[in-house]
């Protein structure tokens, strides 16, 4: 089954796929390759993952201090 694009993935999709990774590797039904290829993409999620809550963060300092400035989702101010 092809893997969707991380880049284009929401935080929550992400996350799913996420926890469905780090079960199937704690439940130790994948083999060797697998678990290498699993973890790749889990690292590459979990980047992911954080760089939208970084992104989300910076948002939430902006309303916090009255800007009236908006945040990309890569989390540079425009």
């Amino acid at each position: 089954m092809p893997q969707a694009p991380i880049a284009e993935m929401k935080f929550e999709t992400a996350l799913a796929e996420l926890e469905a990774i780090v079960q199937s590797m704690e439940a130790g039904s994948l083999e060797l390759e697998e678990s290498i290829a699993a973890y790749r993409r889990g690292m590459e999620l979990m980047k992911h993952c954080q760089r939208q809550l970084d992104a989300a963060e910076t948002q939430l300092r902006i309303v916090e201090n009255g800007e009236e400035r908006a945040a990309d989702p890569a989390g540079d101010l425009t």
